[in-house]
């Protein structure tokens, strides 16, 4: 069975998951992002596939650091993909309801 609690791969717990830089991390990711399209002109979508890749290959590597060996590893697939899945999604979730709740705010239009 997967232990996410290996070689700092922490539950989902939320509190477990957030410490005092958590969002400082992410503010900087979301910058350099942001860079990328300031200073390239590239597409936020394309920007937007950079980072999902950069992300699941970190997770891959950082599960792949999780075991002892690649027998280990491949049989623990599926574990480890809905590990990563969900807590995606609930962190989407999070986001894209804050987003919906705060609309006009994020997106810099006046309310009327």
């Amino acid at each position: 069975m997967y232990n996410s609690t290996k070689k700092g791969i922490v539950p989902m717990s939320h509190s477990e998951e957030i410490d005092e830089k958590f969002y400082e991390r992410a503010d900087d990711y979301i910058a350099l992002a942001n860079d990328h399209i300031n200073t390239t002109q590239a597409r936020p979508a394309l920007v937007n596939n950079s980072l999902l890749y950069a992300a699941s290959r970190y997770s891959a590597w950082i599960s792949a650091a999780s075991f002892t060996n690649a027998e280990d590893l491949k049989k623990e697939k599926e574990e480890v993909l809905d590990f990563f899945t969900k807590k995606y999604r609930a962190m989407l979730e999070e986001n894209f309801d804050n987003y919906a709740k705060n609309y006009e705010h994020y997106m810099g239009i006046s309310e009327k």
